[in-house]
């Protein structure tokens, strides 16, 4: 395909060296990209200035307001979220071109399907497959709402797209590591703050029932290791985020008592 389509996409960033690149090469079909850097010190930047000239610099103020803050920066009736891990495939890029063809009368948004490639092999079972989120929407008809799991929200009729885009998650297993510690910071941060009270069920059978929804009855067993590593990762994700909660709170009670 050498037409550009009439779309546009737009990337958040921050230290994404390892794979900014390959995201923004699998974009060159739209008519325009936008970039929002959170203030890169890895070579980011320099790389994202070779494929775009919209690149903007703004420090980080949650999920939400970010990816909004970007969203906001389009300027096509059709506009698309790539995170920066993340590639477009050809085949996807052709059902775009068919769908802005054929397909797009009273429908205001297109959820698509992502596969994750993790630990030297794309992941097919378990809680990572299938997954997807409402990526392509007319720009008047979605918003973006939510705290960390931020997601598209969108005024009128969804369609589902048939080919997916690829995920090219955690450099490592040390990667992941520190992700879950800070994605599970914050996670614990907006449950305080939606007020939701720190349960002692939740933290002792939440992760049991991951594992027993995605591991057994979602059949992850079948990704081999990794996707016993998976589980186990998401187990302990599920657990450290309801202990910082109880942390959060204890922590704030301490400081109310202080205050006495």
């Amino acid at each position: 395909m050498t037409d550009k389509l009439p779309i546009s996409v737009y990337v958040l960033t921050f230290n994404n060296h390892r794979t900014i690149e390959r995201c923004l090469k699998s974009l060159q079909w739209a008519e325009e990209l936008v970039v929002v850097d959170s203030g890169s010190t890895d070579g980011t930047y320099e790389i994202c200035q070779r494929y775009t000239d919209k690149l903007y610099r703004r420090e980080f103020e949650g999920h939400r307001d970010q990816y909004q803050y970007a969203a906001d920066l389009t300027t096509r009736q059709w506009i698309m979220f790539v995170d920066a891990d993340e590639e477009v495939p050809l085949e996807l890029v052709e059902e775009f071109g068919r769908m802005l063809r054929d397909s797009t009368e009273g429908v205001s948004g297109f959820f698509v399907y992502r596969q994750t490639y993790y630990l030297g092999k794309w992941i097919r079972y378990g809680g990572w497959y299938p997954d997807g989120e409402i990526r392509l929407h007319r720009r008047d008809k979605g918003r973006w709402e939510g705290g960390l799991h931020a997601k598209i929200t969108v005024d009128g009729k969804v369609s589902v797209l048939k080919n997916k885009y690829l995920h090219y998650t955690y450099r490592d297993i040390s990667d992941q590591i520190q992700t879950i510690d800070k994605y599970s910071k914050i996670a614990a941060e907006d449950m305080a703050q939606s007020g939701e009270k720190f349960s002692f069920f939740k933290l002792l059978f939440h992760p049991p029932f991951r594992f027993i929804k995605e591991y057994l009855f979602k059949s992850g067993f079948r990704d081999g290791l990794p996707g016993l590593i998976i589980i186990v990762s998401t187990m302990f994700y599920v657990f450290i985020k309801y202990a910082k909660l109880w942390e959060v709170r204890m922590l704030k009670k301490e400081r109310k008592d202080d205050s006495l």
